[in-house]
């Protein structure tokens, strides 16, 4: 069996990782994902992706098996970097965690690196690094104080306790806990919401929240309006700005061309 598979389903890509009882993720497993994210990237009639598990564990993060056999820290995790996607800094689709089970080290840095993450009810997430002599620096010691208060990231990262899904949740790092049995469906419904909206807005979006991040609201506008954001300036020009016009006038669905 794969240890990565991956599905079409409309505008959707989904990813599917199956690698063992916990999911450890190892350098092969990464450059595997992180071919599923180019196809997403790559495919105009694909319009989001959603990455999940089979089992118990969303992930337990990097394998660490593989490297107590030899398997470099520096090894090449493929260019989207560990897990395919926490340094795949050219992705401009968004990316839904549906995150059922525990989510550990790098698999809580992959939901991190995803745009939106669902959890199914008793999912847990935690990066316990610091309790092995290591670091989460897979963007889980760089991710999660923005997306938490600083005290409560902090004590995460230095005590490796696990957080509940319903925890994170009253925070805003998730978007929803449903039960496990409907994790997929809800899902799938949030994606079919996204892939509903114009491509290249979609992709707007996430250039000019990545673009501006961290910046002031002056600096951000200032950045935002200065050129250079690629999708950004083919918006208002574009074919889908004309169409989305057009079909609100018509009183009708639009027809998205992402052009």
């Amino acid at each position: 069996m794969a240890d990565v598979t991956v599905g079409v389903r409309g505008r959707v890509l989904e990813v599917v990782l199956k690698r063992g009882k916990v999911n450890a993720i190892d350098a092969a497993t990464s450059r595997a994902l992180g071919a599923a994210f180019e196809q997403l990237q790559e495919d105009d009639g694909l319009s989001v992706g959603i990455v999940t598990a089979e089992g118990r564990f969303f992930s337990a993060g990097w394998d660490l098996k593989a490297a107590q056999e030899g398997e470099d820290p520096e090894a090449d995790m493929g260019p989207g970097g560990f897990a395919g996607l926490t340094e795949f800094w050219g992705l401009t689709k968004p990316v839904i965690a549906a995150v059922n089970g525990t989510a550990l080290g790098g698999g809580f840095e992959l939901a991190l690196s995803a745009d939106m993450i669902v959890a199914a009810e008793g999912a847990e997430f935690g990066l316990p690094e610091t309790s092995i002599g290591l670091v989460p620096d897979s963007g889980g010691v760089i991710r999660l104080p923005r997306r938490l208060p600083r005290a409560v990231a902090m004590e995460m990262l230095m005590t490796a306790r696990r957080a509940p899904a319903a925890e994170l949740l009253r925070w805003g790092v998730i978007n929803a806990v449903v039960p496990a049995d409907a994790l997929m469906s809800e899902a799938r419904a949030l994606a079919d919401r996204v892939a509903a909206c114009a491509p290249l807005s979609l992709r707007a979006v996430k250039e000019i929240a990545r673009a501006t991040e961290g910046l002031t609201e002056q600096e951000a506008f200032a950045r935002m309006r200065a050129g250079g954001l690629e999708a950004y300036g083919r918006l208002y020009d574009s074919a889908d700005a004309k169409e989305g016009v057009a079909a609100v006038m018509e009183k009708r669905s639009p027809v998205w061309t992402g052009r």
